[in-house]
């Protein structure tokens, strides 16, 4: 890395920068939306957005020379990634819902919300990051993997050979059919937390052998999920409002201590303030959704209040399995939400406004939790205060260009695509729930079910996040993942054992590796089987 970058970073609104932020957000994009409603899942554009970057940086060109900078690689990375999972993610899903449902006129309203939802969203988790509650220092397992990649190919030698090894493992593991992101990453996360997630994973997908019964067919893992989400409320607001021990200090040398550079007060404002902004938001959604005649006025604030606590729940459910595991069970923890506004009664109507507003949550904050992390490790962990806060105004930047490009960009395609009846499939499963209802004992088996999430949950604590990770297990049906996660770990753990702490760095270039590989495999066979 250039050192006299180091004092100054780059900044997001030079021309050149600029031009590649549009550029790629567009196309990020367009490859989002295209992903969500042929295959129903998005790629992580991130790395490709790296790559691209590095490809400019080598054109023989003057202008083009400014590209080699790792951090404006770090920029134009932010901006495909967010253009990707928020075009994809929190617009389109939305949208589609009230597609699905017959009434294309809520699509616009939906299309506001959905919006302001994410804006707000990454706005939060840039404001959340390095605080107790979303440390740097967590894992964010695809910014670790976008920004190795990034160091690789700007530095070379043995990391980049390394780094080269895994994401060839990562490729081919992924042509045999294993899950490489979850491989890679049980060699970089939380242990307890992912072995909760792989056993979740298992559960979920044998469960018709052990148990007898499928989970698919059930509420438990949403009642799981409940009960765990619910104690991780209560955990974030202790670990925000607790007091400090005298041996922890008082002041900066707390904070110091906590490897945090954002503090409690700050945290707490932040946090409230989101509260606040999603009260807003479904204040306006139920507004121009027109709520106020479908249902009387203590139901329309009653749906205000839930429709906004639900969608600040669900984001900070969404982030902290990101931050642990690199998955969120976004589409899963939407569909929960929805099964307790119908257990409530709103109307069917104001149920698809509710879900959307839900889904519309989460993936921004997640996305941007990897790019922040992506940029603290190219900045060099934080090493120097001053230009990593202005690293992360530069990455926010780009990113709510990025999200103003997928808002653009959606709001002149999705007549194209729901015309030819292309939607998120997910949206087809929102809606069928809608019209199937709930009955009275699905009440009962979620409270159930809350109970023993709730204890996991608790029993992990704030660090561990086992309620959470296995609930996000149970609500995902991919039990190969399962196997991988726990091989990873049976593996980081022999290696531990026989090389010492000192094999830790090289296990973490490896994992990033077969993240990246695994990212890389998934795009490309994406997009060629669109064209197919």
């Amino acid at each position: 890395m250039n050192n006299g970058e180091q004092k100054k970073h780059p900044r997001a609104l030079e021309p050149v920068t600029l031009i590649l932020t549009i550029v790629t957000a567009i196309l990020g994009a367009a490859i989002g939306m295209q992903l969500i409603v042929t295959l129903g899942i998005t790629a992580n554009t991130a790395i490709i957005g790296a790559l691209l970057a590095m490809l400019i940086a080598r054109v023989p060109l003057t202008f083009l020379r400014k590209m080699r900078s790792v951090h404006r690689q770090n920029i134009v990375q932010t901006a495909i990634s967010s253009a990707t999972f928020g075009a994809a993610n929190s617009l389109l899903i939305p949208i589609g819902i009230p597609y699905v449902f017959g009434k294309p006129e809520l699509i616009m309203p939906m299309l506001i919300g959905a919006a302001l939802a994410m804006f707000v969203d990454a706005f939060l988790l840039y404001r959340l990051f390095d605080t107790k509650v979303f440390p740097a220092s967590g894992t964010w397992p695809d910014g670790r993997a976008t920004a190795e990649s990034i160091i690789a190919g700007d530095k070379g030698g043995k990391r980049a050979g390394l780094l080269g090894v895994g994401i060839a493992g990562g490729v081919v593991g992924s042509i045999l059919g294993v899950p490489m992101s979850a491989f890679g990453v049980a060699f970089i996360g939380n242990i307890w937390a992912l072995a909760m997630f792989g056993i979740g994973l298992l559960l979920k997908g044998y469960s018709g052998t052990l148990l007898g019964m499928d989970l698919k067919d059930s509420y438990i893992p949403h009642g799981f999920m409940i009960g765990a989400g619910i104690v991780a409320l209560i955990q974030v607001s202790f670990v925000i409002f607790r007091k400090k021990s005298p041996q922890q200090g008082s002041g900066a040398e707390a904070e110091q201590a906590l490897q945090v550079t954002k503090g409690e007060k700050e945290t707490s404002r932040t946090l409230l303030t989101g509260l606040l902004l999603y009260m807003a938001i479904s204040v306006i959604l139920a507004i121009i959704g027109g709520l106020l005649t479908h249902m009387s006025f203590g139901m329309f604030l009653l749906f205000i209040i839930f429709a906004a606590f639900a969608a600040y729940l669900h984001e900070l459910i969404v982030g902290i399995s990101a931050m642990h595991s690199g998955w969120f069970p976004a589409f899963a923890v939407a569909l929960i939400t929805l099964i307790l506004g119908m257990l409530i009664g709103f109307p069917p109507v104001a149920l698809a406004l509710l879900v959307g507003f839900s889904a519309a949550t989460g993936p921004a904050f997640a996305d941007m939790g990897y790019d922040l992390k992506a940029g603290y490790i190219l900045r060099g962990n934080g090493a120097d205060p001053e230009f990593e806060k202005e690293g992360r105004r530069q990455q926010m930047t780009a990113g709510m260009i990025a999200f103003g490009v997928a808002v653009l960009v959606v709001l002149f395609s999705f007549h194209s695509l729901f015309s030819q009846n292309l939607v998120p499939p997910v949206d087809t499963v929102y809606v069928a729930t809608i019209n199937a209802g709930v009955s009275g004992d699905v009440a009962g088996e979620l409270f159930l079910w809350a109970i023993p999430g709730a204890i996991l949950q608790f029993l992990g604590g704030p660090k561990r996040q086992m309620g959470i990770l296995f609930a996000t297990g149970l609500l995902l049906t991919y039990p190969e993942a399962g196997w991988a996660v726990l091989a990873g770990l049976l593996i980081r753990v022999v290696i531990l054992k026989w090389k010492g702490q000192e094999a830790d760095s090289s296990m973490n270039i490896m994992a990033a590796g077969f993240i990246a590989g695994d990212a890389l495999y998934s795009f490309f066979s994406s997009v060629f089987s669109m064209k197919k």
